[in-house]
């Protein structure tokens, strides 16, 4: 309570208070909230109090996180060690495109809580590096993410080197028919708990649509960037080289810019995640896999240069901005040819998109920048992916340019009250 203190939390959010006297009894759990309502501290806290509450001499972990995505993991563990500070339990991350010789070392040292990738997981279990039989607590992160990513073989391997007696949660941001049949095989008698309707779009975003020429996108984005002086701006593209070449467009537009994606080596990610921070770089250029899981903090805007073919992962994309009772824009990009998943998107998530006429678009500033080598890292052999993090975000203006008005910053302040 001391470390929950002093982050400034009085008050659990609803998936908070309704997951964590659950947890704490000892229940199984499926738990469906939407992204950004504080799932991670929902079975965070009640691990922590119930593992501190039942001491135990072994060295091997006792609670087990798994997650699909390296970063994922890492916020993860952050939040373990934040809220168990005061606390003498031991807590380890693993995850692929590092060394694995000092997680095998800390792993040896002894571990209470170990959050994991599929992946790197099982290759220290094949190493013999990981003892995963005394594990009480099994938390499924992301597991709609997990499926979508092809890790349900992983993850039944990673099931079976499990003790059969222990307590299970899983947390996904959606329910799909294979989360309903994967919780078969892995829950006994759970508590569901939902706080949002399924698929539904994050209620604190303002989302807007621009129908426009494909060939105009580019123009377009470059155009609202600058004259709406958007400081920090997440954009969505459909692929590793799409994100590049968007990334170099808007270097050449005078405009400070750096991809992430799955071909991006890990050193390369945490230095533009690290300048997107610092607000070093005005916009990340992303994949879907920095769509799930990570906590983008005030993050004012999202752009959706390409819509996704899977309209739920439209809910995860824009669920990066008005995250933990902040607001935020989410703005999509839309061509003729993807008026048809605009539509899917609104019947998916129940909600109707504004569509906004196209502002009058001025020409670019002739760049004064060094244009910086955006070609891809050489590809990471692993089973693990990445998705971005960031945080900074201050009030920021939405302008409607051609369209009649102008909007404040959608009041990204984050509530000092809420987990």
């Amino acid at each position: 309570m001391r470390a929950v203190s002093e982050r400034g939390y009085t008050d659990p959010t609803p998936v908070q208070a309704r997951a964590i006297p659950e947890i704490l009894a000892g229940r199984d759990m499926l738990a469906g909230a939407q992204t950004g309502t504080g799932k991670t501290a929902g079975f965070t806290l009640p691990i922590l109090q119930r593992l501190h509450a039942n001491p135990s001499q072994s060295n091997a972990p006792r609670a087990l996180v798994l997650t699909p995505t390296r970063e994922l993991a890492a916020q993860v563990a952050e939040s373990v060690r934040s809220y168990g500070k005061y606390l003498s339990l031991r807590s380890a991350v693993v995850f692929g495109g590092v060394n694995i010789n000092p997680q095998i070392g800390q792993l040896r040292r002894g571990v209470d809580i170990l959050i994991a990738t599929p992946g790197r997981l099982l290759d220290h279990a094949q190493q013999r590096t990981v003892d995963l039989s005394h594990v009480e607590i099994f938390v499924l992160d992301e597991a709609d993410r997990m499926l979508d990513m092809g890790f349900i073989n992983d993850i039944r391997r990673v099931m079976r080197l499990l003790p059969n007696k222990r307590q299970n949660l899983m947390f996904s941001a959606t329910y799909s028919d294979d989360i309903r049949k994967l919780t078969q095989g892995l829950l006994k008698n759970p508590v569901e708990v939902e706080v949002a309707r399924r698929n539904a779009a994050v209620e604190s975003v303002m989302q807007i649509a621009h129908m426009v020429p494909k060939d105009t996108k580019r123009a377009l984005l470059s155009h609202l960037i600058r004259a709406n002086d958007w400081s920090q701006v997440l954009i969505f593209t459909r692929t590793k080289h799409g994100a590049n070449r968007l990334t170099k467009q808007l270097q050449d537009d005078s405009i400070s810019a750096a991809a992430i994606h799955g071909n991006k080596s890990q050193s390369a990610r945490v230095a533009a995640l690290a300048n997107f921070k610092q607000g070093n770089v005005r916009a990340l250029v992303a994949t879907e896999v920095a769509a799930r899981g990570l906590d983008i903090k005030e993050l004012p805007f999202v752009v959706n240069y390409e819509l996704p073919n899977v309209p739920e992962d439209y809910v995860h994309r824009i669920g990066r901005t008005g995250r933990a009772g902040a607001t935020g824009t989410a703005v999509s990009l839309v061509a003729p040819d993807e008026s048809g998943l605009l539509k899917d998107i609104e019947r998916v998530t129940g909600k109707s998109i504004r569509r906004e006429a196209l502002p009058e678009i001025s020409a670019p500033p002739v760049s004064r920048e060094p244009i910086r080598d955006v070609q891809q890292a050489p590809a990471q052999h692993n089973r693990d992916n990445s998705r971005p993090a960031a945080n900074n975000g201050s009030q920021r203006r939405w302008g409607g340019g051609g369209n009649g008005g102008n909007r404040q910053g959608r009041g990204n302040q984050r509530s000092g009250s809420t987990w």
